[in-house]
Order: C-alpha cells, then structure tokens, then sequence
C-alpha cells in the first residue's frame, strides 16, 4: 500500500525508481474485420475534422473500442484551461473561440460510422461564462438529431460547480448516461487535479445531476497508482455511492510522459476484482474494474448489460459487475432499486 506524495515522472532523483510496466500487462491489437472498422472510425475523425480523447488522452484501449462500436470524442477544442498533472491533453489559459460547426461536423462524423454507443467528452473551458456547457448541450442535440437509436453518454467537466448551468444542460436531454470523474481519492485532489477541481466539487455535480434527472444514469471513475491506499479507494467508493452515482469504473493511471505525475504502484488484477465486487455490495448498478480500463473504455457495454441481462460482451483485461438488486424499465433506462445496501 502507498499513501506518499509523488514525483513527476520525469525528476532525475527518482529515475531509478520509476515503474516498470508488469509482465501481465499486456493488451492485443484488432485483425480482419475488426482492423477495417478501426480503420473507418479513424478516417471518419480525420475527415471531420474532430477530436476523440481515445487519441489525445494516448489510450491504450483505443483498437477495442472502435473495432467494437463505442467511441469517444472530444469536443470544445484540443486543449483545456485546467492542468491536471496526470492529463495527456495539453493546457491553455485561454483557448481559440468554440467552433460553431462543431455540434454538425460531429453529427456528420458519427452518421458516417457503424457505431452503437457514443461518449461526448469535454475540455474544461473556464474561460466562458457558462463553462461551455450550452455548446455541449447542442452537440448532444445534433448528434442526437441525425442518430436517435444511439445512446448518447457526457463525460462532462465539473462546470465550475454552477448547479444552473448543469440544470440547463441536462434539460430535456436525450442522454442515457451523464459521467463526470472524481479521478482519485480525495486526500490526493492536489497532488493529482488542478487546483479548480476537487473531489467534493465533482461529487455535487454527479449528485446534482441526479436530482435534476433521476431517470439518467449517473457514473464515475477513479484511477489508482497515483499514491492511494486500499482503504482510501473503498472510502471513496462509500462517498461516490451517497451521492447515488448508478456506474463506477477503477482502472490503472499510466504516465503519459516525463512530464507528468509518477506512477505509485500497479495493484494486481485480483485486488480489482475484489474492488468490483465491494462496489455492487455498496449498491452501485455497475463496475468495470481492472488495469486496462477507463471511463469511456468500451462505455457502452456496461448501459447494455443493464439493457440486457443475457448480454455477453466481455470487457479485456476487466471484471464486470451488474447489480441483480434492480427493478429496470430497460427500455427506458429508468429504475427503482429494490434494496440499496449500505
């Protein structure tokens, strides 16, 4: 267990003790088909002129998501107004204006792909008065326009914490899933997340956007190896589940460069199969949970799991979890739960 602060990845001092990548750590690259639909996504994004966090956040899962139907894009631009120091997006204190064909050209990019599920991404743009929050909302309704049998996730920023802007934003919106990332425990907010962020400011987001949409599934994700320990993660899984947040994922931090925060630890596969299962105890509704994964990793296999009991995709490298203490309208992704476990 760990609970130091940490270096960056790149301090001279520390060089000798910076990690190496375990022997199990290993993913697999797509062939046949599953290379062609790669290669579609990507030449859709190049051709639109778009951006995915798959690419700029240097993902490693980036071949099974878009081989499988799932795919992230980022939009409100390349850079971000914040400077997380486990982030591989580049910071900028003030970014170019917000492109108004963006909400079409990603409606064009997503209409030419055979896609099934959909993550809306953000920069943080604190630069604009309501934290770009009604261009998000116009990209959402766009995509949603051209595509309405796809399910639509937001991986939204924390909007400053304007609870007005958020109701705006989720008003009448077609989304199945509203996420938003605390990213670590919250003795690590410093250390790990620009100092505009903090973990119970993400945390009223997520819980607010439950009472504005009940009916919106409601999700999180922490990494670990950035100087956690054990307890700290099931603590905060406890506070992240008395917010009512319905999906949790934990995953694996990797260092994007030299540049940023040094990796703590790699947890065995087996310590997050006992996360995942300590998550569902807790009352979630769902969690993915192991070293490869990541919020929008194959996103919309856990909503179709919920959809769907018999569905039997598998998440790489995962341990999937879908609570049996429902009482789901499927169809419309609204849900009473029968016994909330504390």
């Amino acid at each position: 267990m760990s609970g130091k602060q940490l270096p960056m990845a790149g301090n001279k001092a520390d060089s000798k003790k910076r990690k190496r990548l375990p022997s199990w750590f290993k993913t697999t690259l797509p062939s046949g088909s599953q290379q062609e639909i790669f290669n579609e996504t990507k030449a859709a994004v190049k051709n639109n002129k778009l951006h995915t966090v798959c690419e700029e956040a240097r993902c490693p899962n980036i071949h099974d998501c878009w081989s499988s139907g799932d795919a992230t894009f980022m939009i409100a631009g390349q850079e971000c107004t914040r400077g997380c120091r486990f982030c591989a997006v580049g910071s900028i204190k003030t970014p170019p204006p917000l492109d108004v064909q963006e909400p079409e050209n990603l409606a064009d990019a997503v209409e030419s792909m055979n896609l099934r599920h959909v993550v809306i991404t953000v920069v943080n743009r604190d630069d604009l008065e309501d934290s770009g929050s009604s261009h998000y909302k116009k990209c959402i309704e766009a995509v949603h326009k051209r595509q309405p049998d796809l399910t639509l996730e937001l991986l939204c920023s924390d909007l400053a914490g304007d609870v007005g802007d958020l109701e705006n934003l989720l008003s009448d919106s077609p989304l199945s899933v509203f996420a938003h990332n605390v990213e670590c425990v919250p003795r690590l907010d410093r250390t790990v997340r620009d100092h505009r962020a903090s973990f119970s400011q993400s945390l009223k987001i997520l819980e607010q956007a439950k009472k504005i949409r009940p009916d919106i599934i409601t999700k999180t994700s922490l990494m670990v190896g950035v100087g956690e320990t054990d307890e700290e993660i099931i603590e905060a899984m406890k506070i992240i589940r008395s917010a009512d947040v319905d999906l949790l994922t934990i995953g694996q931090y990797l260092a994007p460069s030299s540049k940023h925060l040094a990796i703590d630890r790699f947890p065995e596969p087996e310590l997050y199969d006992q996360w995942a299962e300590i998550a569902i105890e807790l009352g979630f509704l769902g969690v993915a949970s192991g070293p490869f994964v990541r919020s929008s990793f194959k996103a919309g296999l856990l909503l179709r799991k919920l959809k769907d009991p018999e569905n039997d995709e598998n998440m790489p490298g995962a341990h999937v979890l879908i609570s049996e203490d429902l009482n789901f309208d499927r169809h419309h992704l609204r849900y009473q739960r029968t016994e909330v476990k504390q």
